[in-house]
């Protein structure tokens, strides 16, 4: 029985409509989700800000692109072709942009592993720096004097990392040089009692404070103050300690001697200078 173009039209209509709908409710459907998703991301506690910012975002637009493709496949595109081009695409694009992409996958592995975090003061490679922000793209660090340094990622992760801030407490070591001349040891409980009044020590198991000689050098003995302070006093009391120990050791009429050369001129040589002279 021939309903007629009216009856066609309309039937057009409702199955373009439902799948319409239909697509409508899948794209709600992906962005609800995907809010949801990066949110739930985000409330992970074991994460800092920077990697559930990156996480959650990118958990959400995986969803949204998928919920697009199911859109697209209820409208009647053929995804398969589309993902081909896509695909071939991204690849053109992959090869124009291989530098800053290898900058992404870097501040993607520096954003997962964390060697450092925002405040920590490390060097890498000829950079250092305290660590002000970390993206995707790069690394920004300011100098001590305060230098804006924006390094790429890819140049920060393909170079050993020190981070002078990771760790709580560090080990301190302080030569003072004393003539040969002087008593060692009475040099040595000078240096001990100066540095045992600097409250800020640390002084646990294995990290006891020591005194040691460790070089006899060309013209001095040097003598090592070895302990132990938390990583924020660590500039504070370097700074400190070598000042008291400097005055410590003129009180008690030590010497810190400098490079010293002997010459020898023997007669021979003496002869032969006055006869050029002549």
């Amino acid at each position: 029985m021939d309903l007629g173009p009216e009856s066609e039209f309309i039937t057009l209509i409702t199955f373009w409509g439902m799948r319409l709908i239909s697509a409508i409710a899948i794209l709600i459907a992906g962005w609800v989700i995907g809010n949801w998703a990066n949110k739930r991301v985000k409330s992970i506690g074991k994460l800092d800000n920077t990697l559930k910012s990156f996480l959650g975002g990118l958990t959400k637009y995986a969803i949204l692109a998928i919920a697009v493709i199911a859109v697209l496949g209820q409208l009647g595109v053929q995804t398969a072709s589309l993902l081909a081009v896509l695909g071939a695409a991204g690849l053109a694009i992959g090869l124009a942009l291989q530098g800053t992409l290898s900058n992404v996958a870097a501040g993607v592995m520096l954003l997962i592993l964390r060697p450092f975090n925002v405040g920590d003061y490390i060097e890498t490679g000829n950079i250092k720096g305290t660590v002000k922000s970390l993206s995707l793209f790069a690394t920004e660090l300011a100098t001590s004097d305060n230098v804006h340094i924006f390094a790429p990622n890819g140049q920060v992760w393909n170079a050993e990392i020190l981070n002078f801030s990771r760790n709580k407490q560090r080990r301190m070591d302080i030569v003072n040089s004393i003539s040969y001349n002087d008593d060692i040891d009475k040099a040595m409980k000078a240096i001990e009692k100066t540095v045992s009044k600097d409250k800020r020590l640390v002084e646990s198991k294995g990290k006891e404070p020591t005194y040691f000689v460790n070089a006899l050098g060309d013209s001095a003995v040097n003598i090592t103050a070895r302990f132990w302070v938390s990583t924020s006093d660590y500039w504070a009391v370097k700074c400190d300690l070598t000042k008291a120990l400097k005055e410590t050791l003129d009180k008690n009429g030590i010497t810190i001697p400098f490079p010293t050369q002997t010459l020898e001129i023997t007669s021979g040589d003496a002869e032969m200078s006055q006869k050029k002279a002549s």
